[in-house]
């Protein structure tokens, strides 16, 4: 792995520490997990492989990244404090993130220090066309993880500061005049 490849995977395994402390649910937020995972997809997804079951491993990773998003936008920490939205990143919250981008890490490393051969034969034996099937699908993976996590905060905070469901008035609607 380059330098830049450790460095990637690092600041995105430890972007959630950051959250660990309550702060301001902001634009920074969205944009610096965004940013990285986008850098990253931007530096190495050439293309998505459509061959053999390539499909089929990117949907179950995707798949994975979607649970990991969710459950971890979930476990994040929402409230409000005056007329700002904070956020904190629960333990539970914390464990999936790092389990989502240190597994797509660890598995970087299992390949290149003895599991090449083993991904080949599973690759033979599941028709998965080859490497970039792989890299496509644990990329969109942390992406589809970054994304769904994102949303889900979104969507929650959303709800906290309009006072009820998506859609919900924000206050109650006073009538003062009758007509009878």
């Amino acid at each position: 792995m380059t330098t830049t490849e450790w460095f990637t995977d690092t600041a995105l395994i430890l972007i959630v520490f950051r959250q660990l402390r309550e702060g301001r649910l902001g634009p920074r937020s969205y944009l610096l997990p965004l940013g990285i995972v986008s850098f990253v997809a931007y530096k190495y997804l050439h293309t998505v492989p459509t061959g053999g079951n390539d499909l089929v491993l990117i949907g179950a990773l995707v798949g994975v990244g979607v649970v990991l998003g969710v459950s971890g936008g979930i476990f994040t920490r929402i409230r409000t404090a005056g007329e700002h939205v904070l956020i904190k990143a629960g333990v539970v919250s914390a464990v999936l993130w790092v389990i989502g981008m240190g597994a797509r890490l660890g598995f970087q490393q299992w390949v290149e220090h003895g599991g090449a051969d083993d991904v080949a034969r599973f690759s033979i034996d599941h028709q998965i066309t080859g490497e970039q099937a792989w890299v496509a699908a644990l990329l969109l993976m942390a992406l589809t993880e970054v994304v769904t996590r994102l949303a889900t905060i979104f969507v929650r905070s959303r709800m906290l500061t309009r006072g009820g469901p998506v859609g919900a008035p924000a206050k109650p609607v006073l009538v003062t005049d009758r007509v009878d």
